[in-house]
């Protein structure tokens, strides 16, 4: 934990002694942990750790990314030895086998500003299980040693680059983007093989005019990288900002793709601006006893998609109600088959 008496973890390189209570930009202590989940899509058990170096003005989790200040009371502190055990007993449990989970992931917040931490906790797992995966997201603002251990130590990487000039950089995160360039440049020069992908969401109106020149600048490097442009969701202080249309994103999507010579591009999902024809579809064929008026067919409708399984929405009599399967979702995805 020694590496928390001066901390420079980030490219703000603060130098703040963290276990004496002193804090930086990110504003933690010692590391901490916001919740624990095995992830299907990653096939990981996910550990999401508290705390961020950045501001970001739409962050969809700021409760946790911009704790303690956000007020909110999550998990706290875990021992690296009580989380390894933990994470090994989960992927090895019947349902982390049924999902074939073999690897752990970080994410935030901003996981790397807590690395010695995860160090420790990725080491004690692979007593166990050597061939074990490690997967961080971050938002690129390391210190060059940040970045170079955690090449050494992951198996993937998802790395977000918010926007490309310094002075949009600054005004959506509160951080300069240079840092963030030159560790996507090296990453791609020195870690090639553990980039996952390279992503940016689009936000209408502040930085929907620096997609491209994120793209021609990775693709300047090596055209071969994956990139993934990613639809905003109104959030925090940007709550009330729109969402980008379908149209929008359908237009940054060609443009990038054919314009950038990055080969390998992926857009996809929208802002919804109108109810979902899914959920008027499946309201329309309703003819349940217990919804007699539109609303509350169309209400349930969004419940079925997000995966309720009740018909009458009483949950004191679901036989799920302890395990409940219906949860948020991407509110593009509803329209998705």
């Amino acid at each position: 934990m020694k590496d928390f008496e001066n901390c420079r973890l980030c490219s703000w390189e603060c130098g703040v002694d963290r276990l004496a209570g002193e804090t930086g930009v990110c504003g933690v202590t010692v590391p901490e942990i916001a919740y624990c989940n095995l992830a299907q899509v990653l096939h990981s058990y996910s550990v999401t750790m508290l705390g961020c170096n950045f501001r970001c003005i739409y962050c969809n989790a700021y409760r946790l990314s911009q704790y303690p200040g956000s007020g909110w009371f999550y998990r706290g502190y875990v021992a690296p030895e009580e989380l390894a055990h933990e994470a090994l007993m989960r992927i090895q449990s019947q349902e982390g086998k049924k999902m074939g989970v073999n690897r752990l992931s970080f994410t935030g917040g901003e996981p790397t500003i807590h690395l010695p931490y995860i160090k420790k906790v990725v080491t004690l797992v692979k007593e166990h299980i050597p061939g074990l995966g490690v997967g961080f997201a971050t938002n690129g603002f390391l210190s060059l040693d940040t970045l170079k251990q955690v090449i050494q130590l992951c198996s993937y990487l998802n790395f977000e680059i918010k926007a490309f000039h310094d002075d949009t950089h600054r005004a959506i995160t509160g951080a300069p983007v240079e840092p963030v360039l030159r560790n996507a440049e090296f990453l791609i020069k020195n870690g090639r093989d553990k980039i996952r992908t390279f992503r940016t969401i689009v936000i209408p109106g502040i930085n929907d005019n620096e997609i491209e020149a994120i793209a021609e600048f990775l693709a300047s490097i090596d055209p071969t990288v994956p990139f993934r442009i990613i639809p905003f969701r109104p959030n925090y202080i940007l709550y009330y900002h729109p969402g980008p249309t379908r149209a929008k994103m359908d237009e940054i999507g060609r443009k990038v793709s054919e314009n950038s010579g990055l080969e390998n591009v992926w857009w996809g999902g929208y802002y919804p601006v109108e109810v979902s024809k899914r959920a008027v579809a499946i309201a329309d064929k309703m003819k349940d006893a217990d919804m007699h008026h539109k609303g509350a067919k169309v209400a349930l409708a969004y419940a079925k998609l997000a995966g309720c399984v009740s018909n009458s929405r009483n949950c004191g009599e679901c036989h799920l109600r302890r395990n409940c399967p219906a949860g948020l979702k991407e509110p593009w995805l509803l329209d998705i088959d």
